[in-house]
């Protein structure tokens, strides 16, 4: 790595808390006024709620960058690294030349979904805080996710506006280089990359490695992804989902199977051939997550232990929804995304798989162990957590409203009582099994930084020699 990235990862604040909407787009303004030789600030859109979208430009070199964060709400840890990258890049003008890009910055993309995040942004960091204020949108919701595909019996054309705005920045753009910056909550460092070699896999270990975050050696996050070098995987496309589901477990109505559209990535690489990077990184980490020597289970039944477990609680928040689901908005945003992730859809296609892969027969490493009997269920009660605020939320709107209506608040009243004893205690059971700790976000910057620098360099040396 050249020396000046190497300078600009050590100067990274140590940042305590992640910043709101307002905060991020009033630092950009500021720095827009502060370097206007250097930086500019133009909307490209509205949020559904008619938030306008921003995005900085800095410097005005000869690749052109796309670097988006909060392409999922509940991934902050982007928009921090976004924070200080832009304001080094318009300080700096050595950094400027040494990069020799045009950047493009959206710092909070899904800005009205990281609003339904701030109460737990400022911390404390807990498994019990963050699961109980998160949200995360249903996949027909989400702004990476809804860009128009027709793909055998998939057609996906409900684009939402900042899939929309997004679309017209990179029409109007054309970029070279896509840094997707997503984040997990629990696990460890792994990648996703549109192409690449070992050395350059072995440089984004080495960062992780530096700074004392685990490697994610697990399982993978999709069933249908395999692998490429440890923790570095291909980019996860909605056709591999799609064919994945029709191989193993074909269902008759095979658009039904995937009922959101496909990627900012798909878009950009058919439009102009752009290359695309993320960098995903855990909010807390368990030592089990890198341990690869062999546990006491077979890793199928490992699988199959957390199919059974996730079925009983997908009928468990079924029931929920039942018990107040005909006085909740159909479109409330919590109720959508707690229907979409209780879908046992993918289950059946994936008890298929593990039949059939001989990679399943042997015994599972303790950090597959870990991925399927503890950490998936730290995904499930993130969706207990929408399942109570669903409620809280409704009953709170009546309590604004001074809405008189007896059954209404009876049914949400025991709907939000059910979920929040359920959240509770799977909570307090995991904060009791996980040996967790709380990754500091300044090591969490350098990791993506660091990886985001590498990653860009390795793809203007591929353009350049075209």
């Amino acid at each position: 790595m050249k020396p000046i990235y190497e300078e600009l990862l050590r100067g990274i604040p140590d940042y305590k808390v992640f910043l709101t909407v307002e905060e991020l787009d009033e630092n950009s303004r500021k720095l827009a006024e502060k370097y206007p030789e250097a930086a500019e600030v133009f909307e490209i859109g509205h949020t559904k709620e008619g938030y306008p979208l921003q995005c900085l430009r800095v410097g005005n070199g000869a690749h052109v960058a796309l670097m988006f964060g909060c392409p999922h709400p509940n991934e902050p840890i982007g928009t921090m690294m976004l924070e200080y990258f832009t304001e080094q890049f318009a300080v700096n003008k050595e950094l400027r030349d040494a990069l020799d890009c045009t950047l493009y910055v959206v710092k909070a993309w899904d800005a009205d979904g990281l609003r339904l995040n701030e109460k737990w942004l400022k911390g404390p960091y807990s498994i019990f805080n963050y699961s109980r204020n998160f949200f995360r949108p249903a996949g027909h919701k989400q702004v990476d996710w809804t860009f128009p595909i027709d793909y055998k019996e998939l057609h996906f054309h409900d684009v939402i506006p900042e899939a929309e705005a997004m679309m017209g920045l990179i029409e109007k753009i054309r970029p070279e280089f896509i840094y997707s910056l997503h984040n997990a909550g629990f696990g460890g460092v792994y990648w996703y990359i549109t192409s690449g070699e070992e050395p350059l896999f072995e440089e984004f270990r080495a960062i992780a490695n530096r700074v004392g975050v685990p490697l994610n050696l697990g399982e993978p996050e999709s069933p249908s992804l395999k692998a490429i070098s440890p923790a570095v995987y291909p980019l996860l496309t909605i056709r591999d989902e799609y064919d994945y589901i029709e191989k193993y477990a074909p269902m008759e109505d095979m658009s039904k199977a995937i009922p959101c559209g496909t990627s900012s990535s798909d878009f950009a690489k058919e439009l102009c051939g752009a290359f695309t990077f993320l960098t995903e990184l855990p909010y807390f980490y368990d030592p089990r997550v890198d341990d690869t020597t062999p546990s006491d289970v077979i890793r199928k039944d490992a699988v199959l232990a957390n199919l059974t477990w996730t079925a009983a609680a997908n009928e468990e928040l079924r029931e929920i929804i039942a018990m107040s689901g005909e006085y909740l908005d159909p479109e409330d945003p919590f109720l959508l995304a707690v229907e979409a992730f209780t879908s046992d859809d993918m289950s059946e296609a994936t008890k298929v798989m593990i039949e059939q892969d001989p990679a399943y027969a042997r015994p599972a490493t303790e950090a597959e162990k870990f991925d399927n009997l503890l950490c998936s269920r730290f995904y499930k009660l993130l969706q207990y957590g929408m399942m109570v605020r669903a409620n809280e939320c409704a009953l709170a709107a009546m309590e604004k409203a001074g809405e008189e209506n007896e059954p209404k608040r009876a049914a949400l009243t025991a709907a939000f009582e059910r979920a929040e004893a359920a959240h509770r205690k799977l909570a307090e059971e995991l904060e009791s099994e996980m040996h967790y700790e709380v990754v500091p976000i300044r090591k969490l910057v350098e990791i993506q930084l660091g990886c985001g620098l590498l990653a860009l360099e390795y793809v203007k040396k591929i353009n350049e020699q075209k």
